[in-house]
């Protein structure tokens, strides 16, 4: 037909594998998970999962949690800002992420 891709691919056909934002979501994923099991947290999110919606924007999946990990999160939270752990913003004013810091490392 007129028009149509003569490439032998089928337009319609997409992976996230072909996505930098599924590496960057999975990366973000598993650096939380990290975290999560050095805090003995891991088995309280067990829907914790890297994901895209329909428009191929990465978002991570938390889940659901119990009021007793919130508030242990929460605590976490408490305990990393009061030890200084958000001063160290970068200019633009956005956190250095734990993938970033990885990144810089390589």
């Amino acid at each position: 037909m007129a028009g149509e891709s003569t490439d032998g691919r089928d337009t319609a056909t997409w992976s996230p594998l072909d996505s930098d934002a599924w590496y960057a979501t999975r990366n973000a994923t598993t650096a939380l998970r990290d975290a999560l099991v050095r805090a003995g947290l891991e088995k309280d999110f067990p829907y914790l999962r890297a994901d895209l919606n329909a428009f191929g924007h990465g978002l991570v999946e938390l889940g659901r949690v119990s009021p007793d990990t919130a508030e242990r999160l929460a605590e976490l939270l408490r305990l990393a800002l009061a030890s200084g752990f958000g001063g160290d913003r970068i200019d633009d004013g956005h956190a250095q992420t734990t993938a970033e810091e990885h990144q810089g490392r390589t």
